[in-house]
């Protein structure tokens, strides 16, 4: 392809955006809105950068026509959009703005939680229809009120230091951020049993993920005071919705302020024919300075990456030059799902990682398979804004201390990567090579080796070592038509205490996991998904 660098501009983008890409030398701009994925998938050929907000949608079928892309940018946060791993194994740089639109959503959450205490959405509605009866609206204050984050990240963070400035006692779940880090912000971290039992207005900051979806539903709405106050401006589906509504209907939750719904637009919700439930159509990063903040550094990382000025966040890669990068993804790969699996099974407040590094590994910069690792450990809380740039900056604000050794062997593996993860006063080790083949393999857990394949689902059993195990969980799954994909086994000694991995071909329900963990010899199991 000869000539200009051909960009795409597929959704609305503040003019200031599109200006910095049009004054660029070298770049040909289009700016084609509406587009239906068919539509995008018969034009994509033509281009090598797309920029892309939340409308459109890039799917694995628009991405296999993209001849010539090199660059999708989105002018946000999420990547729910965007197939990320199809457009990674064409080659193809996805980045995002990750603190873009932070400070708009902490303050939106922050409208969303004065308009719910204070009942100034029906008030107005009131007024406006010609009526004056007072006594209707009578709301609470948020001076002394304890406020429970679930995810206390970048916009957590700023919704908890506005919180204190109403005077309100902050306390917070989430598993990745250090006693340390908590304390320099004043808030109290808890479990999710405390949080639910303290809190008088509760606000939700993480990704949708399968772990969170529905995160909140009857079970932990039942744990909670009754005349809470339910805040979401996330992602729709991380609360129950129809769980929701049956308790704001029964006075259980005293009301709720929804930016985020499961289906957007939502349509005859019954959430929206509730008195006590207050409703914005995702206004989160809907700023002028948000949507000016993400338009100017979408076009600027776009711009550069295109006219080889260096790469930005970027989600799905690690800045390093192309020849070392050929030698290092394997184990770029095997560290980040190594970094996932390990945060999913420790599952407590991380305080540190030391990565060992051993054999051919050792003579290249492992830098950015730290930074791999790093990523795989923050995902599964921190969701999609972590990203190969920002992992270690995360990391730090987290309070995670990261400590990295190299050595020339160690047990049997002439090539080995090693991770010890300390939470909570525990330590979780995992080790991992390389096949034949280059492909990732996980070879011990703790003190166990197995050899298990690294992907997609994996059930993670910690067992006695007594015959007949196996056979009953084969049963219980095949009943409930989950395939087994592989299995791996490893034991301290005949009789004693074993680890099985078994890579499933499905996600297992939470009853079927349950039933996985009331097995006879099962003494843990937990669901990882990579």
């Amino acid at each position: 392809m000869t000539g200009p660098v051909k960009v795409l501009i597929a959704d609305h983008l503040s003019e200031d955006g599109i200006r910095l890409l049009k004054g660029e030398p070298g770049l040909t701009v289009d700016v084609k809105t509406g587009l239906s994925s068919k539509e995008l998938a018969e034009l994509i050929g033509a281009y090598e950068g797309l920029i892309v907000r939340s409308s459109t949608k890039v799917t694995a079928e628009v991405i296999a026509r993209a001849d010539h892309l090199k660059v999708i940018g989105r002018a946000g946060v999420g990547l729910d959009n965007v197939d990320a791993d199809a457009a990674t194994k064409r080659g193809i740089i996805v980045m995002n703005v990750p603190a873009g639109n932070t400070i708009s959503t902490a303050e939106h959450t922050m409208s969303m939680i004065l308009a719910l205490a204070r009942r100034i959405p029906q008030a107005n509605v009131h007024v406006r229809a010609g009526l004056w009866e007072r006594s209707k609206f009578v709301g609470t204050e948020l001076f002394g009120k304890t406020l429970g984050i679930i995810g206390l990240g970048k916009i957590g963070t700023e919704v908890a230091k506005r919180a204190q400035v109403f005077g309100m006692r902050v306390i917070a779940y989430d598993p990745f951020l250090s006693t340390e880090r908590s304390q320099q912000l004043e808030v109290q971290l808890t479990d999710l049993k405390q949080l639910y039992a303290e809190a008088d207005f509760i606000t939700v900051h993480t990704p949708l993920t399968a772990e969170t979806r529905h995160l909140i539903g009857a079970t932990e709405i039942a744990q909670m005071k009754r005349g809470v106050r339910l805040i979401n401006c996330a992602r729709g589906g991380i609360i129950d919705e129809g769980a929701l509504h049956q308790a704001v209907m029964e006075g259980k939750v005293a009301g709720a302020a929804i930016d985020v719904f499961e289906e957007e637009p939502p349509k005859n919700h019954p959430l929206l024919k509730l008195d006590q439930v207050v409703a914005t159509p995702h206004l989160g990063a809907s700023t002028q300075e948000a949507q000016l903040n993400v338009a100017i550094e979408v076009a600027k990382q776009v711009a550069d990456a295109l006219l080889g000025r260096g790469i930005r966040n970027a989600v799905n890669m690690p800045s390093v030059d192309a020849q070392t990068l050929k030698v290092l993804q394997p184990y770029i790969v095997l560290g980040e799902r190594m970094g996932s699996l390990g945060a999913q099974l420790s599952g407590g407040q991380i305080a540190e990682v030391q990565v060992t590094y051993v054999g051919e590994v050792t003579a290249h910069d492992t830098s950015a398979v730290t930074l791999a690792i790093l990523k795989g450990i923050l995902t599964p809380m921190v969701g999609e804004n972590v990203n190969y740039v920002n992992a270690s900056l995360i990391a730090a604000e987290r309070g995670v201390k990261v400590v990295e050794a190299k050595a020339s062997r160690m047990d049997e593996f002439a090539n080995l990567l090693a991770l010890d993860i300390r939470s909570d006063g525990t330590i979780l080790t995992l080790q991992g090579t390389l096949s034949a083949r280059r492909e990732p393999r996980i070879v011990k857990i703790d003190r166990y080796f197995i050899e298990a394949t690294p992907e997609g689902y994996m059930l993670v059993l910690k067992n006695e070592d007594q015959p007949g195990l196996i056979g009953r969980l084969g049963t219980l799954l095949g009943e409930s038509r989950i395939n087994i994909a592989g299995m791996s086994n490893g034991r301290d000694k005949p009789g004693g205490t074993a680890i099985t991995v078994v890579n499933v071909d499905h996600h297992v329900p939470p009853k079927v996991l349950e039933q996985v963990r009331k097995l006879q010899h099962v003494l843990d199991a937990k669901l990882i998904k990579l």
